[in-house]
């Protein structure tokens, strides 16, 4: 199993994750806007974060204008959505050696930069 890289190529944060990787990373890069995630792709995320809701962006623009934050989502509806619109994938998603870590916080990039480095 290829390790691979979940992000969009116009989001900041992802560019400046993605040049902060070491150099030998050895990533697929799989960019959700020009190539729209998968069921499979998404069911092999669900499989390793066990939770659709973990893999949903709740900062999406789209959450709010969508008025979903005012409704009780279920895991369907979050799986529904993040297939629906590349917005409410969590950003970036990165699956290494069989784990998944999702979103942008630095204890998660922390986790990450360990996993590429093998530490």
């Amino acid at each position: 199993m290829s390790n691979k890289i979940y992000y969009l190529a116009s989001c900041d944060t992802c560019r400046k994750i993605i040049k902060s990787l070491p150099n030998d990373h050895n990533l697929t890069f799989h960019d959700i806007k020009q190539d729209p995630i998968t069921t499979e792709d998404l069911e092999e995320m669900y499989q390793l974060s066990g939770s659709y809701e973990a893999l949903f962006s709740k900062k999406a623009q789209l959450y709010k204008s969508m008025g979903l934050k005012d409704k009780s989502l279920t895991e369907d509806d979050f799986k529904k959505y993040i297939l629906e619109h590349y917005t409410f994938l969590s950003r970036p998603v990165f699956i290494i050696n069989g784990k998944i870590y999702i979103g942008n916080s630095q204890q998660n990039i922390h986790q990450v930069m360990k996993a590429l480095t093998g530490e």
